[in-house]
């Protein structure tokens, strides 16, 4: 029997902050209460002075594997997410082969099984003519249907009204959604590539991936889903324009339309494209300031529902090409919870809001089974995190198989010390643990 006892934390957990110990069992939580002495344990971690956070859900990332793993692996991607505090990941299916049958999804779970250190969940890919495939999905074993509205890798662009008509009327899961109107990028390319030619630069990526590419395609999304009552999750909504779209009146186990906001939207502008050009070059694009400014208010007041990361990982060689042929993505799953953290240093969130847009919402949302709360019972996936350590990016530190991060020289103010993922303490004051895989996100749908 495995016990883990964690003593004196500061647990945020439901919009309180109280200090107590945790006991750890196979896996599980199965107490929480101040006071807690157990000689049987296997290890005590004195958290004095710390705060103990569920772990992050991270319910989009781009792991690479299988086919471009020159960019990155199941494996090191999520070593890095675990030192960030993120026990849990949904990962998407534009790899390559695109995963839009059961049996190239199942490959990829298959992967997870064996080589990551958190827990994991992969995507179902939709296509113009995989209908039949994608509403094979399991709806308790498998996170969401993706729908590509707009550019993306291979043949995932669901431009079909039909289609989408038929998978919004019948999907029996939640419908994850990227929403940028293809027509209107490929009208703004051509205007820009005739004005700029070879000498276009990433400063220009927000006006050709523009507001109006957003809120086109994610009206279409939230018109599908109302008409047919589907479930309906937009990630990374990019502009303030398509604010209107999202309700705050209802809480969020009620909602049919959720929508997600990510960290680089709410960090980056821009103004950061003078300094980091092609290393933010990201779709949908980082756009003007009053954006994020935006988005961190409809964070605050729950039009949007939940903080991801989108990590999606090229080669730096990749990345220096000129800006045409430089691909879209930014990796960022080592450090959203500390980004975030670094907001509650300036006032901007609470941590107890971090919490729950990072932990519990994706739990909720995605009706993750005993994920995303400290709770008795549930699965341990856990972070103590020190408020009073900074912690630098630099290039040594990065985790990521690309090797670099848009982050490199910032020093947050806080640092993860333990993440422990289904009851296994992996990580430790800079140090992995134990290379044991994590488990696969099961639903209660």
């Amino acid at each position: 029997m495995s016990k883990l006892l964690i003593r004196n934390a500061r647990l945020v957990n439901e919009g309180h902050i109280v200090e107590t110990d945790v006991l750890i069992e196979n896996g599980f939580i199965s107490q929480i209460k101040s006071g807690l002495s157990d000689r049987t344990v296997n290890r005590i971690i004195d958290a004095t002075g710390q705060y103990l956070l569920p772990g992050v859900i991270d319910d989009q990332v781009h792991f690479r594997e299988p086919g471009l793993t020159h960019k990155a692996t199941i494996k090191s991607e999520a070593r890095a997410a675990v030192a960030g505090g993120v026990t849990s990941f949904m990962e998407m299916p534009n790899t390559v082969p695109n995963a839009l049958t059961q049996d190239l999804l199942a490959d990829k779970y298959a992967i997870a099984a064996q080589t990551s250190l958190a827990n994991y969940s992969f995507f179902m890919g939709a296509s113009n003519d995989n209908l039949d495939e994608v509403l094979r999905t399991d709806p308790k074993t498998v996170c969401g249907i993706k729908v590509f509205m707009g550019s993306s890798t291979g043949n995932m662009l669901v431009d079909n009204e039909q289609v989408l008509d038929s998978l919004f009327r019948q999907s029996p899961m939640l419908i994850a959604t990227h929403c940028e109107d293809e027509a209107t990028i490929r009208a703004n390319t051509e205007r820009y590539k005739a004005e700029y030619g070879d000498y276009a630069t990433a400063d220009l990526h927000p006006l050709i991936r523009n507001e109006e590419a957003c809120l086109k395609s994610s009206s279409m999304a939230v018109e599908l889903a109302r008409r047919h009552n589907a479930r309906l999750h937009i990630l990374h909504i990019s502009t303030a324009d398509e604010l209107v779209l999202f309700d705050n009146t209802i809480p969020l186990t009620e909602k049919r339309i959720t929508a997600e906001v990510c960290v680089h939207h709410l960090w980056f502008d821009s103004r950061d494209y003078a300094t980091l050009g092609n290393l933010i070059k990201c779709n949908p694009a980082i756009k003007a300031p009053h954006h994020k400014e935006a988005l961190l208010a409809a964070l605050l007041d729950d039009r949007l529902d939940i903080i991801a990361t989108d990590h999606a990982p090229h080669t730096w060689e990749e990345k220096q090409q000129p800006y045409w042929q430089s691909p879209s993505g930014l990796p960022l799953v080592q450090h959203p919870l500390l980004l975030m953290l670094d907001f509650v240093t300036q006032g901007k969130l609470p941590i107890e809001t971090v919490v729950r847009k990072m932990s519990h919402a994706p739990a909720d949302c995605f009706q993750i089974d005993r994920r995303g709360y400290v709770r008795e019972g549930y699965w341990a996936d856990l972070v103590l995190v020190d408020m009073n350590q900074p912690s630098t990016v630099t290039k040594q530190n990065v985790l990521y198989q690309c090797g670099w991060s848009p982050l490199e020289g910032h020093t947050f103010g806080a640092t993860v010390t333990h993440s422990i993922v289904s009851g296994k303490l992996v990580y430790e004051n800079g140090q992995f643990l134990t290379d044991q895989p994590g488990e696969r996100l099961l639903f209660t749908r």
